[in-house]
C-alpha cells in the first residue's frame, strides 16, 4: 500500500486533523417564555372558574319540589306541559 497516494488524496479534500480549541466561549442569553391572552382569552378564563365554583345541580329547588311531591301539593299546569310538549315536537318534523 503507497503512503504516499494517501497523502495526496488528502491534500486534494483539504482534509485536516481536527485542532484543539482553546477554552469554550460562552454566551448567556436569557430568553423567557410568555403568554399573551387577549380580553375575551381572559373573559372565558374568569367564566370558567365562576362555572366550576357552581354546583350542577340547585340543590334549594330540587328540594322543595321533593318536598312538594312527597306531601301531594305538586301541581303541573296541564296547558304549560301540552305547549312544551308541541313546541318541542314541532321543531322535529
Amino acid at each position: 500500500m503507497r503512503i504516499d497516494a494517501y497523502n495526496q488524496i488528502q491534500q486534494i479534500y483539504g482534509t485536516k486533523k481536527p485542532t484543539k480549541v482553546e477554552g469554550k466561549k460562552t454566551t448567556t442569553t436569557s430568553f423567557k417564555d410568555q403568554l399573551l391572552l387577549s380580553a375575551t382569552a381572559q373573559d372565558a378564563t374568569i367564566a370558567k372558574k365562576a362555572l366550576s365554583s357552581t354546583p350542577d345541580v340547585r340543590e334549594d329547588l330540587v328540594n322543595s319540589i321533593k318536598e312538594q311531591i312527597d306531601n301531594g301539593t305538586y301541581e303541573v299546569d296541564v296547558e304549560d306541559f301540552a305547549g312544551k310538549i308541541l313546541e318541542k315536537y314541532s321543531g322535529l318534523f
